[in-house]
This record gives structure tokens, C-alpha cells and sequence, in this order.
């Protein structure tokens, strides 16, 4: 069972909001995995990339990029560090639930970790998605991750309800204006005002991201952050393109943005990762390597900003989330004019698209 009642995501014939009462056994840490050695990084890449037509070249060409950091993914390490940082919050303030982690692509694996959960006797779980944003690959994708282990382990696997989206939520803008506060006092004072903000997230394929509020939940993310700052010069680029060049993806890719910008006569850019929790290889790689490369032979002053990582109140957040699920009425805080999202789902959510068909 997935998502309150229904037995899949396409059961739920609409996104609904669940104002039940509800008990959890456990809360489930929902994410990508990593490679953490040499000898994991073809089999990982593997297990990402199954059931796509991507040339054996093109997978050694990014295992290359993993041997910059000895195949180590720090993804794993950020996803411990959260874990424990949540532990000693929720031993402290409450709920104390026990914490469970499980991956798309690498060990933990979700099916292993339901396993584990139903041979505790967990019933019922929470999950949290180490993203804030809504798309086919974060969010939907994962759900049907754990509806296959739970159709692997069977009748007595836990039911796992997904907590929201929080992309708009206060303890995740507010970590994101005090990082990119601190990036900004990095330039001198009397250069602050001209400076560039560009923002970036991963990039999706079209047809993918017409098919849900990715990119509007990004934009309004962006602006939050940068109205509260009160520097109007931003932009939202994209990074981490992985598809084949005739396949159209969201643009413009962070290095073509920052060729643009210098052209423009642009000397100081602040890069900030808004689409991603944690410094993982997206930002180690395509950012501190590629783009500060790119920034670097164009002349251009490019400081990059934290993510949110484990700072204190997002690690708060992630509790209050808990409580809205298990608490009727209770308050469901946002900054700006989207509103909340949704808690559960339904049949049209988030679908993977299909590249040069129209979304529906």
C-alpha cells in the first residue's frame, strides 16, 4: 500500500490533501545512493541508467568523473549526516520514530529496507524524498520504487505515505537566504550590487517536465529566496544534462549561462544549487569542477553557495512535515502564493513523458 488508501499511485484518481489522523511505525529516508569505491561505479551507473539506450562510452566517460573523487559519491556520507541530524531531533523534541534509509540505485536498497522494516514489525512508515521538488524522477519514480518492493516482499510490507513537497516551505527558503547571503559577502562590498545570481537545478527532458510543476516550483523557490535578499539580478540555469542531443532538455545549461553572462560584462556570479538538498556529485562535479572551470578561463569571479544540507532548521522542518501528517488541522506553512502542496498523488501526477509526444 502506498499513499493513505490506495494501493498505487494510480489508484488516487486526483492530488488530494490528507486531513486524517494518522500512525507511523517509522519514517523511511527516500533517495538516489552513490557509489562508495571504484569498484561500485560501473554497476551503479548501470543500475541509473537501465532500460536507456546509452552507449557503453558515454558510461565510462561519467565513471571518469567519479575517479576525480576515488568513486566515492558523497551523497551516502549527506545522506548519514541528515539521518543523524534528524535522530537527535526527533529523540529530543518528538516524534521519536525509528529512521530506516533506502535507495534507488545503490545499497541501501529500498526492497532491502522494507524487508527490514516488515521484519521489525514497522505497519505503517512516513517518507521523506531527499528533494523538495515535484517531477517524475523525485517524486512519482520513487513512489513506484516502492511499490515494487512492496509488491517483492508481499502482504505484510509496511504501508509508506510520502510527505509533501516542500520547496516553498519556510525551514527550506530560510536556510537558502542565509547561504546565499554568505556567498554574496564573499564579493566586495562595491562590486555586491552588479553581482549574478545564477541558480541552478537538473535538468529534465521536456516532455518530462511538462507533465508537472518542476519548473514553476523552482522559479518560485528562487524568487523567494532572492526577493528576501533584494538582488534582483538572477536567473534559473540547469545542470547535469545527461540525454541525447536531439532530445530537448530544460536550458540554458549553467556553462553556456556563464559564457553569456561574461559576454555581458558580468565580473562576479554567485552559482547556487536551489535544486538540490546536499553537495553531492551534481554540484562537486558539474559545478565545482565543470562550471568553475568554464568561470575560471572566462575570467568571471564565481562563488558557489551551500545547500541546506543538515543546517538546524531544515532538520526542523523535516519534523514539523511529520506532523502535519500525523496531526489533524495542523497548520501547513509556506512562504508565498502557491500554497501547500498536495500529500497524496493522484492518477496524472508528475508522468514521465515521452520524448517528441505532447504532454497530457
Amino acid at each position: 500500500m502506498i499513499d493513505v488508501d490506495y494501493k498505487s499511485p494510480q489508484d488516487a484518481p486526483r492530488n488530494l490533501m490528507d486531513n486524517e489522523p494518522r500512525e507511523y511505525d517509522a519514517l523511511l529516508i527516500v533517495s538516489f545512493g552513490g557509489p562508495e569505491g571504484m569498484d561500485d561505479v560501473i554497476p551503479f551507473l548501470e543500475n541509473v541508467l537501465r532500460g536507456r539506450n546509452i552507449p557503453r562510452a558515454r558510461l565510462e566517460e561519467v565513471g571518469e568523473h567519479y575517479r576525480l573523487f576515488n568513486g566515492v559519491s558523497p551523497i551516502n556520507a549527506q545522506n548519514r549526516a541528515l539521518i543523524a541530524a534528524l535522530k537527535a531531533e526527533l529523540t529530543a523534541s518528538g516524534p521519536d520514530l525509528p529512521i530506516y534509509w533506502g535507495n534507488r540505485n545503490w545499497h541501501p536498497y529500498l526492497t532491502d529496507t522494507l524487508r527490514q522494516m516488515t521484519h521489525d514489525g514497522v505497519r505503517r512508515a512516513l517518507a521523506f524524498f531527499t528533494t523538495a521538488y515535484s517531477s517524475y524522477s523525485s517524486c512519482r519514480q520513487y513512489r513506484e520504487d516502492i511499490q515494487r518492493a512492496q509488491a517483492e516482499i508481499g502482504p505484510d510490507a509496511p504501508a509508506v505515505d510520502k510527505i509533501r513537497a516542500f520547496y516553498n516551505h519556510p525551514g527550506f527558503i530560510e536556510p537558502n537566504i542565509e547561504n546565499l547571503r554568505r556567498a554574496l559577502e564573499q564579493i566586495p562590498p562595491e562590486r555586491r550590487a552588479r553581482a549574478h545570481i545564477a541558480f541552478t537545478a537538473h535538468s529534465l527532458p521536456l516532455s518530462m517536465a511538462r507533465n508537472c510543476a518542476y519548473e514553476a516550483q523552482l522559479h518560485e523557490t528562487c524568487r523567494l529566496v532572492a526577493e528576501e535578499i533584494g538582488h534582483n539580478r538572477w536567473q534559473l540555469v540547469y545542470q547535469s544534462r545527461s540525454g541525447p542531443p536531439h532530445q530537448p532538455w530544460l536550458e540554458p545549461d549553467i556553462v553556456d549561462h556563464l559564457k553569456q553572462i561574461a559576454r555581458a560584462g558580468v565580473t562576479d556570479v554567485v552559482v547556487m544549487p536551489i535544486g538540490f538538498i546536499s553537495d553531492h556529485m551534481e554540484v562537486l562535479y558539474d559545478l565545482d569542477t565543470e562550471a568553475a572551470q568554464a568561470a575560471q578561463a572566462l575570467d568571471l569571479n564565481m562563488i558557489r553557495a551551500a545547500t541546506v544540507g543538515t543546517h538546524p532548521t531544515f532538520i526542523r522542518m523535516i519534523r514539523e512535515l511529520i506532523l502535519e501528517r500525523m496531526t489533524p488541522g495542523q497548520e501547513r506553512r509556506v512562504l508565498g502564493m502557491r500554497g501547500p502542496s498536495h500529500d497524496v498523488c493522484g492518477a496524472g501526477c508528475c508522468l514521465p513523458g515521452q520524448p517528441g509526444k505532447p504532454a497530457v
